[in-house]
């Protein structure tokens, strides 16, 4: 399998860690940097497999811990897999399903083994460990699956960022000795929370591991955005030059840039999606709020040069009465609009670099955007 799954770097920026590259998967290619659009509950809320497609996606996410209570990774199983079950062709990463058991808060209790917790859904007492999370992700049968890790909060003690780091490590151990299904392969998840020693600890115990990619997690989790860049500064360099790396749960624009610029390979995120269906739209200088008064008689799209489909047939007026109406096409619209955004912003990200401006394009957009 791994000969089929391989990551081809075609160029590196020559000002900061920047790179461009091809992932190859058996349901095809990525070209990256990319961003891959949640898929939550096996669906991309509002659109259709195919519209995720001809947005530009190419890979996208679904969460094991979501599936795992409904309906059932043997149901999906049965249907075939994740791909044949939800109509998606091209490439699925599924997350393990540590961040969502970890948010659960009293709700869990993690031991060397496993977590203990509670179904969100009905209060069932559940217990996942390493190798559980491995096999529902092989009944789930996507393409790239990840390991099971524990993600610290912030802040977080030394003490309990070594003890998150330690259980990470122990457990990737045991995630690699299972088998997964078919042509997938799984990814380590560095963490060490905001503590420099720790995560170079935590990347060289997982590089002597093999694995085919490398995940940096226990980022987006309350940090400010400046010891976020500062962590990725020295653990991206860490890690294998030709294995894809990515950033978990990080996708608004500016992060973006900043996570290319420092040598990140693949995002996700549910922000562009989430706050769609909440009447926010993102565009090059930040967010517009639809929902505002203000664009109650405001007859433009959302933004002038973009040629989605939203902003070629509707304007904000339209789409604010959408969603004072409470009518369900103002968040399918808006949420067109966003991932296109995202998707299209990728896309001129690669351009960037191949053309070699990376640095001068990210300042340009970045010194018109306000971030949010």
């Amino acid at each position: 399998m791994q000969g089929l799954f391989h990551f081809e770097l075609i160029k590196k920026d020559e000002k900061t860690g920047a790179r461009l590259g091809i992932l190859h998967t058996p349901r095809g290619v990525i070209h990256t940097p990319a961003f891959m659009p949640v898929g939550t509950q096996a669906t991309v809320k509002t659109l259709t497999p195919e519209e995720v497609e001809e947005l530009g996606a190419e890979i996208i996410l679904s969460n094991t811990y979501h599936l795992y209570l409904r309906p059932g990774h043997e149901l999906i199983r049965q249907a075939g897999g994740l791909h044949r079950f939800m109509n998606w062709r091209r490439p699925i990463l599924t997350d393990s399903g540590g961040f969502q058991i970890f948010s659960l808060g009293p709700l869990r209790r993690i031991t060397d083994e496993g977590v203990q917790f509670r179904s969100h859904l009905d209060g069932s007492l559940h217990f996942i460990t390493p190798e559980k999370a491995m096999e529902i992700q092989a009944a789930l049968g996507s393409d790239i699956a990840m390991a099971f890790d524990v993600c610290a909060s912030y802040p977080c003690s030394y003490e309990d960022a070594l003890t998150a780091l330690e259980r990470t490590t122990s457990w990737a151990e045991r995630c690699r000795k299972v088998q997964p299904a078919p042509e997938q392969v799984v990814f380590g998840i560095v963490q060490g929370s905001v503590y420099q020693e720790l995560r170079a600890r935590s990347a060289r115990a997982l590089v002597d591991m093999d694995f085919p990619g490398y995940a940096i997690g226990g980022l987006s989790v309350g940090e400010p955005k400046s010891i976020m860049y500062e962590v990725l500064e020295y653990t991206t360099p860490l890690l294998p030059e030709y294995k894809p790396r990515y950033l978990m749960g990080v996708g608004t624009a500016d992060c973006l840039w900043e996570g290319v610029a420092r040598g990140v390979d693949l995002f996700d995120c549910v922000l562009p999606t989430r706050i769609a269906r909440n009447g926010t739209a993102l565009t090059s200088w930040g967010k517009l709020v639809v929902r505002n008064a203000v664009y109650a008689d405001d007859f433009s799209p959302i933004e002038q040069d973009c040629d989605c489909y939203t902003c070629r047939n509707y304007t904000r007026a339209y789409l604010r009465h959408l969603f004072k109406a409470g009518e369900m096409l103002g968040p399918r619209l808006l949420t067109i609009h966003n991932l296109h955004f995202t998707l299209t912003l990728m896309k001129k990200i690669r351009q960037a670099i191949e053309a070699g401006d990376f640095a001068g394009q990210k300042n340009l957009f970045l010194k018109q955007y306000k971030a949010f």
